[in-house]
């Protein structure tokens, strides 16, 4: 009785952060990045394009995307490392406004198909009608969460997520939903932000629920859940941006939402322009997270298994 009861509380206290993400991120949705009321994720530029040159997007990239597409909340570019094939189908797990799905379906071609999910109405709409304006075909957005992905078994190529994962409260469930998508053989590209250490309680409460710090945990962890999800061959690689704090400190580009629960507000400023106080915060949450890279694949666990993975690689290599 105990552990149902503990089962329920867990399961309450995951419903109300997934409230306060979607919140938070509908806000984006509706106001864009800049909005002195909308709490970020890992985007925080004022500068999309130059932000994401940052993290890994080419210039020809951002532009051959529809406009209000990138919205400056990634924290890589997982298309690009994804070895996407024409005729493959991919699932981008949290995928906003579409700016991995669009890359993604200039990659697969015409016989193959992306799918976005998000649990977000207004990034869902957002997505939807970026798609209209250019006559994407071959992209279509899902609303659901993560943890319960409205697609059936062994659906997808290739799944990819761009800073959104460490978002989910139930992470495991997360991966093990990849898994289940995935096809025998099938592939995932993760960008993600990790903890390096733990980060004070105290800080960690301060921020936003729908920032990456409150749901972000240990990368041993994290590439932990993954292996224990199914996954083999997982391979990882980090990737900061700047080597110091004094790095961040004289980029202008550096931006964080400054919170004032009292007055119920938010606030972009440039990290040189805080307080003491609120420059030793961000400096403790800059030195303990970084981003990574992850690659991991499904395997091929039955005969008929690995001669459909046989199949498919000889399609692939001669379409």
């Amino acid at each position: 009785m105990a552990r149902n009861q503990a089962k329920e509380e867990a399961t309450i206290e995951e419903e109300k952060i997934r409230k306060e993400v979607r919140r938070g991120y509908a806000k984006i949705a509706k106001e864009g990045l800049n909005s002195s009321r909308s709490p970020s994720c890992c985007g925080d530029s004022s500068e999309h394009e130059e932000s994401s040159k940052k993290i890994g997007y080419a210039e020809d990239e951002l532009r051959s995307i529809p406009q209000g597409s990138n919205m400056g909340l990634g924290c890589g570019n997982p298309v690009a490392l994804a070895s996407l094939k024409e005729g493959e189908t991919v699932i981008d797990l949290g995928s906003g406004g579409g700016v991995d799905c669009f890359l993604a379906a200039k990659k697969v071609g015409e016989k193959g198909k992306v799918i976005g999910i998000d649990m977000t109405p207004e990034m869902i709409d957002k997505a939807r009608e970026n798609a209209r304006k250019t006559n994407h075909r071959n992209v279509e957005f899902r609303l659901g969460e993560i943890e319960n992905l409205p697609v059936a078994d062994n659906t997808a190529d290739v799944i990819i997520s761009n800073c959104v994962i460490n978002l989910a409260p139930n992470k495991k469930r997360v991966f093990e939903e990849a898994f289940r998508a995935l096809k025998p053989g099938g592939r995932a590209m993760i960008s993600d932000l990790v903890l390096t250490k733990e980060i004070p309680e105290d800080i960690q409460k301060k921020a936003h629920p729908a920032s990456c710090v409150q749901g972000a945990i240990l990368k041993d962890k994290y590439i932990e859940t993954i292996k224990q999800a199914g996954f083999r061959d997982v391979q990882v690689s980090e990737k900061n941006e700047y080597s110091s704090f004094e790095d961040v400190l004289n980029d202008p580009d550096a931006k964080v939402i400054v919170v004032d629960k009292k007055k119920n507000t938010q606030e972009l400023r440039s990290i040189s322009e805080l307080d003491a106080e609120r420059k030793e915060m961000v400096k403790v949450i800059l030195t303990s997270t970084t981003s990574i890279n992850v690659s991991a694949t499904k395997p091929c666990a039955s005969l008929g298994d690995r001669q459909t993975c046989r199949n498919s690689e000889l399609n692939l290599e001669n379409p």
